[in-house]
């Protein structure tokens, strides 16, 4: 039994060090022209200035936690907290339209990426301004991604950085990601309806089956995005850029990650041995893929945030000695 307490003795300075960050949850808002914006930053209690991380989500209505309607993973709130737990703040931000901040877009045909890349330079010059931080990361996922690296010119963060994002036009990777999975004629008239929306030509006859992707009103946001090319927009960062790709998402292509990188030669690339879309380790099948984006339980991929602070160690952007440093 004295063994037993010597030993209990021996190890409980190690226990103390190695207890979690106290966490402080904050909602922040953001007043626009037409309306507010909703979000939590995820703050670390820290006696210094920490790096912030502004978390941008991909497409659709996706809110702060990286949830939709139809698809409830937490991809974004549990990066937000394995960011956090490493000394890293973070804020998630509901879109506009979306979530607490409906209000601020009640009509998605007045909706383009103009007002997506705004939204997050908004954000980015509230964290700037905030003595609590020390630097500003964009994270981008998936079409955030592409709007992190679009509001980073006027922005000047510290790093960008890109999870799951695309390295090609976005009616192309939609060309392909619809591939297969619709019959021929449907398939044909899919094709036909995107290339006019690259052409910058809306279209009111759309197929029943395929309004939920290609209705009229949200067009004039497509025609938006189509125009827009991901590895043009991320070869003109100045700040230092992490592209992060896991090798089992069936949404984007470790391709899409390698033209990034042909584009940004500077640019650092992490692949993520079997990572999906939705940040999770998950065979490559697609049954198990499906149900996965319903699955907020499943832990994160642990590379994740990993790949991230080292990179941010790498670039001076936080210490080598912080208490953020990976996890073994």
């Amino acid at each position: 039994m004295r063994f037993l307490i010597l030993a209990l003795l021996a190890v409980a300075p190690m226990l103390a060090r190695s207890e979690p960050l106290t966490l402080l949850n904050e909602p922040m808002t953001l007043e626009l022209p037409d309306g507010v914006l909703h979000g939590t930053l995820l703050l670390p209690r820290q006696e210094r200035p920490v790096p912030v991380a502004l978390l941008i989500a991909g497409s659709g209505p996706t809110d702060r936690n990286g949830n939709q309607p139809m698809m409830h993973n937490d991809a974004l709130k549990r990066l937000a907290q394995a960011l956090a737990s490493r000394g890293i703040a973070s804020l998630r931000y509901d879109k506009r339209g979306v979530g607490q901040s409906q209000a601020a877009a009640p009509d998605e045909q007045n909706l383009t990426l103009d007002n997506y890349v705004a939204d997050a330079q908004g954000w980015s010059r509230r964290l700037q301004d905030d003595p609590r931080f020390s630097a500003l990361i964009l994270i981008g996922h998936s079409e955030g991604a592409l709007v992190a690296s679009l509001a980073a010119p006027s922005i000047e963060p510290a790093a960008v950085i890109s999870v799951a994002g695309a390295g090609r036009p976005i009616g192309s990777l939609l060309r392909q990601q619809l591939q297969g999975r619709l019959p021929p004629p449907l398939l044909a008239s899919a094709q036909y309806i995107i290339g006019e929306l690259e052409a910058g030509r809306e279209q009111l006859e759309i197929p029943q089956a395929l309004q939920v992707l290609l209705r009229p009103s949200v067009q004039p946001y497509l025609i938006s995005l189509f125009r827009q090319d991901p590895a043009q927009a991320l070869a003109a960062v100045q700040a230092p850029v992490l592209i992060i790709q896991g090798t089992h998402d069936i949404q984007v292509d470790t391709a899409d990650a390698e033209a990034l990188k042909r584009a940004k030669p500077d640019a650092t690339l992490a692949l993520i041995e079997g990572m999906n879309h939705v940040l999770r380790i998950v065979p490559p099948g697609r049954n198990e893929q499906t149900a996965s984006y319903n699955e907020p339980e499943r832990p994160l991929a642990r590379a994740l945030a990993e790949r991230i602070v080292s990179f941010l160690v790498d670039e001076g952007i936080m210490p080598p000695s912080s208490s953020a440093a990976p996890r073994r």
